[in-house]
């Protein structure tokens, strides 16, 4: 959820009481294309998972196992990012010493550090400010604003030929240049509040949450055209958004229901809901893509969801509570690293125990902390969603 906590909360949830009427469902129109290749694969370290072969054995993740950097990333230093959406700054983070190594001010409520499709920039999205703040991974170092309206939230095409920008308060989904940012289309949306996404497994159709409606939308991101608006419900408040391994599930993060949607990814339809915790938000899947990590933000939790057998299978709990949000897992799989949005604060899971190692103080309202670089060929956005 977006905003000053204080004072937009009770005016979010007043205005998702009551969702729009469910529109009737376009018949889907979508040409596969064939697999993309947009950047070299990386090499593989000694003891990192080979890639799964054959479709039986489809893993979207496959490129994402620890020691699979890109030759793009492979001298950055590694750090994390947390924007601080209340403070207007960003921390800067040694995950060796856990320690602040450079806090610099961005723009008005920054909401995610995204890392680009080519791998060689992050976009602090200011979303208040109306402009995308560029940060060099190599050094850490913030650059010159772009001015962009209302940047929430940022994914890329899988052919690297647009930036998607979730355009939240204006209900649109517009297709930028990736490098300059200029505005090239936009698509209007049937719902309010867009704000998370992600891609099918062949990259042809983006599946977006809209926050403040319930909804979710089907987009075919090429033409750009809606192919169909799925309703969750009037008490339903749609979250992060994942693809699951094999591709055939979107999970769906649901703030006011606790849980999380599976949504088929061939049909569109709703194929059941999965209780986690008060307040689900951010999704992640673990290096091996075995498991699904679920921040529970309402009630200071972790779940983690077996991707094969589509259940909870375990719950960390942060001692004391507290309010994990978004964020990443580490380049080597052991810990997973969550913004505390109402705490001011960062936690540090071990991914092996679920033992919260460290909470770091930070700025006020930390979001979409990003850890980088990570394994990938290329990013489809967010805090980091690398194919």
């Amino acid at each position: 959820m977006t905003g000053v906590f204080a004072v937009l909360g009770g005016l979010v949830l007043a205005g998702c009481a009551a969702g729009p009427p469910a529109s009737r469902p376009v018949p889907r129109a979508v040409t596969p294309t064939a697999p993309l290749s947009p950047s070299p694969a990386p090499a593989r370290s000694r003891g990192a998972a080979a890639p799964p072969e054959g479709p039986e054995q489809t893993d979207v993740y496959a490129a994402d196992r620890p020691g699979m950097l890109s030759p793009v990333v492979k001298g950055f230093r590694s750090l994390v990012y947390v924007p601080n959406s209340e403070s207007g700054t960003v921390d800067v983070i040694d995950p060796e010493t856990y320690r602040i190594v450079r806090h610099f001010t961005v723009g008005a409520l920054p909401q995610h550090v995204v890392p680009s499709w080519d791998l060689k920039t992050l976009w602090v999205n200011n979303n208040r400010g109306n402009f995308l703040t560029p940060i060099d991974p190599r050094t850490g170092r913030p650059g010159r604003p772009v001015p962009v309206d209302d940047p929430y939230n940022l994914y890329f095409s899988p052919d690297g030929a647009y930036a998607l920008v979730m355009a939240e308060r204006n209900n649109r989904l517009d297709l930028r240049d990736p490098h300059s940012m200029r505005r090239l289309r936009s698509l209007p949306l049937p719902c309010r509040g867009v704000n998370h996404g992600d891609f099918t497994a062949d990259g042809s159709v983006f599946l977006a949450s809209c926050e403040f409606s319930g909804d979710l939308v089907v987009v075919d991101w090429r033409t750009p055209r809606l192919i169909r608006r799925v309703h969750l419900g009037h008490m339903s408040m749609p979250q992060d958004v994942k693809l699951s391994p094999d591709g055939r599930v979107f999970y769906v993060a649901d703030m006011e229901r606790h849980g999380v949607w599976l949504v088929d990814a061939a049909t569109y339809e709703v194929v059941r809901f999965m209780p986690t915790g008060r307040g689900a938000h951010g999704l992640y899947a673990s290096r091996d893509s075995r498991h699904l990590y679920v921040s529970n933000r309402g009630e200071g939790s972790v779940s983690v969801v077996s991707f094969a057998q589509r259940k909870v299978v375990d719950v960390w709990r942060i001692p004391g509570g507290g309010s994990p949000d978004m964020g990443g897992v580490s380049a080597d799989g052991t810990k997973l690293w969550l913004s505390g949005r109402y705490h001011g604060v960062v936690y540090v899971f071990d991914t092996r125990t679920g033992r919260v190692l460290r909470t770091i103080p930070v700025g006020a309202g930390p979001h979409g902390l990003c850890v980088y670089p990570q394994p990938g060929r290329y990013s489809l956005g967010h805090t980091g969603v690398f194919r």
